[in-house]
């Protein structure tokens, strides 16, 4: 357990140090700014683009040196633990959501984001949560649905569709 924590900070803290760098590249539209421009108020304008990923970064940071100095004083009681980061169970459970959540994005491809989700949680809830087939063909229909509505229809982000697309047109017909 201890040596997780670690790990687990240190790849979170360099992953948030990349964050930082990335964010504070020029935008696309503007190449000649300084890197980190943007990371700032732009006045009469309100954040820079990269405000947000950099600060909210930033944070995550800050929270994996205070996990480290946690872990060097031996504070948390996972900094003392000598225990095995993940029984024999848990890794189980983990290979099937894995396994699941590699199948979900292999289906994106062919069924479609919206296709790909209704599948991934058909055998999520009723796989994995051992759920009534009510609970699950209720959640999964209305989730694809809802998320259909939220980013085609509202926010107008396609998502890609698969060989589903023809089943799409007549939405895009009414909603669009």
């Amino acid at each position: 357990m201890r040596r997780a924590e670690i790990v687990t900070a240190v790849i979170l803290g360099l992953l948030s140090i990349y964050f930082m760098w990335k964010s504070g590249e020029p935008p696309a539209w503007n190449p000649d700014a300084a890197r980190f421009d943007n990371i700032w108020f732009i006045p009469d304008e309100g954040p820079g683009s990269g405000f947000w990923p950099f600060w909210l970064s930033a944070v995550m940071l800050g929270c994996c040196i205070w996990i480290g100095w946690n872990w060097y004083r031996k504070t948390s009681p996972q900094s003392r633990s000598r225990e095995r980061y993940l029984s024999d169970y848990e890794v189980r459970a983990l290979v099937f959501v894995c396994g699941g959540l590699l199948g979900f994005l292999l289906l994106i491809d062919v069924i479609g984001y919206y296709g790909a989700i209704f599948v991934f949680l058909l055998y999520y809830i009723r796989i994995i949560g051992r759920h009534s087939l009510a609970t699950t063909f209720a959640i999964s229909t209305a989730v694809p649905v809802a998320a259909f509505f939220f980013f085609d229809v509202a926010m107008r982000i396609v998502l890609p569709k698969g060989y589903l697309e023809p089943a799409f047109v007549p939405l895009y017909d009414i909603f669009l």
